[in-house]
């Protein structure tokens, strides 16, 4: 079974059905008073250091990194290109930073260079799971890998002005389009198929919602009609289909008719930003109104009790990136404040002091556990948490 359907599996499991209720020897309480964005600065640093000395296998092995050290006799020679993308999104964050960011630039470039290894071409083109040939023996097309992928070039795109990640974001947009099932005689006609596969059961609101942020940012720099079809009709589908509460969408729709209502942080995050970038791009104070009351009832659900804490911590590194997006357009101190009260408590109860490293449950959430395996996917979370904390005021 592939690592992408492995890895939703699990989280799945462990986010509805367990309580974590034991508490690390080390871990301290969240900090009463602010931290400083130098502060921030520094933690992003430390945790980025003990990303590349604990699981970036280096440019001779084509800048890879690990799935997770240590390294489990079932684990695949390299990571999958989910923890890959979200170690390329954590350089560019780092390349932000106040300061030291330009020291970065060769590192991000890299990354984008290694995450080329997982695109095949072909009749149905996209980023595999998994290294395709030479390096490895490929894998399926997850339509929303290759979103977050193409958001990443994006980021990219902005920060150094360079029209060779704004091409390859916008070849995505084909990949993810063929996703889109119109079929009129399923319930609520529409959403995109999770991964490229006859055997696909299910249209995802993580690949709808973030494909149509996609098409709106594309939209914002190309001013291209198509893009921002694809963006309201995209982003209309999970809005109207998916929707359980303001800021809380179910996390897919079988083709049987069955709905998911299983809530994640980033399905909450990924409607905020693509409503956040349809405003950006067209002015219609309609979707900034919108990603408000999204974000406003889904913060006051996710803080209550260890919500957040229980999310996988990529997830939350989503959620609260898109926070900050439409904090840029609508201000709102509650945004950073949950961001920062989070990122505070996992930098006290979850890191190891002695790698730099992070460890949570299985499910990449809650509390630490010094017999899971730090992984990738993880350790960028983090860093991406702290560097966009240490940019924010």
């Amino acid at each position: 079974m592939l690592r992408s359907l492995l890895r939703r599996t699990t989280v799945t499991a462990a986010c509805a059905g367990l309580l974590w209720t034991a508490v690390p020897a080390h871990a301290q309480p969240a900090r009463p008073h602010p931290v400083s964005p130098g502060v921030w600065a520094d933690r992003a640093a430390g945790a980025y250091d003990a990303l590349q000395a604990h699981l970036y296998e280096g440019a001779e092995l084509h800048g890879l990194y690990l799935e997770r050290t240590p390294r489990r006799t079932t684990d695949p020679e390299h990571s999958y290109l989910w923890p890959m993308r979200e170690a390329a999104a954590a350089t560019v964050d780092m390349e932000q930073l106040p300061r030291t960011g330009p020291a970065y630039r060769q590192d991000a470039a890299e990354r984008f260079a290694t995450i080329e290894l997982y695109f095949a071409p072909g009749d149905r083109p996209g980023y595999h799971s998994y290294l395709p040939a030479p390096l490895g023996s490929g894998g399926d097309v997850y339509y929303d890998d290759n979103a977050v992928v193409a958001l990443s070039e994006l980021d990219q795109y902005e920060r150094t002005g360079d029209r060779a990640y704004l091409t390859r974001a916008e070849q995505v947009v084909p990949i993810v389009g063929r996703a889109w099932d119109a079929d009129p005689a399923k319930a609520c006609p529409g959403g995109m198929d999770w991964f490229d596969s006859p055997n696909n059961t299910v249209r995802a609101t993580n690949v709808t919602s973030l494909s149509a942020q996609l098409a709106a940012r594309l939209y914002e720099h190309t001013h291209d009609r198509t893009y921002l079809e694809k963006a309201e009709q995209w982003y209309g589908w999970v809005h109207s289909c998916m929707r359980q509460a303001p800021g809380l969408y179910a996390n897919d729709r079988g083709d049987d008719g069955s709905t998911n209502p299983t809530l994640w942080t980033y399905n909450s995050g990924s409607m905020i930003g693509a409503a956040t970038a349809l405003y950006r791009g067209t002015g219609d104070a309609s979707y900034l109104n919108k990603a408000v009351e999204d974000a406003r009832a889904s913060l006051a659900y996710w803080t209550q009790g260890s919500r957040l804490h229980d999310q996988p911590a990529i997830f939350n590194a989503f959620y609260f990136k898109d926070l900050l997006a439409l904090d840029a357009v609508r201000p709102d101190p509650a945004y950073r404040k949950a961001m920062s009260t989070y990122a505070d408590s996992a930098y006290a109860g979850n890191r190891d002091a002695t790698t730099g490293l992070f460890h949570f449950q299985p499910s990449g959430g809650g509390d630490y556990d010094p017999g899971v395996p730090a992984e990738t996917l993880e350790q960028s979370a983090m860093i991406q948490i702290f560097a966009s904390l240490a940019r924010t005021r």
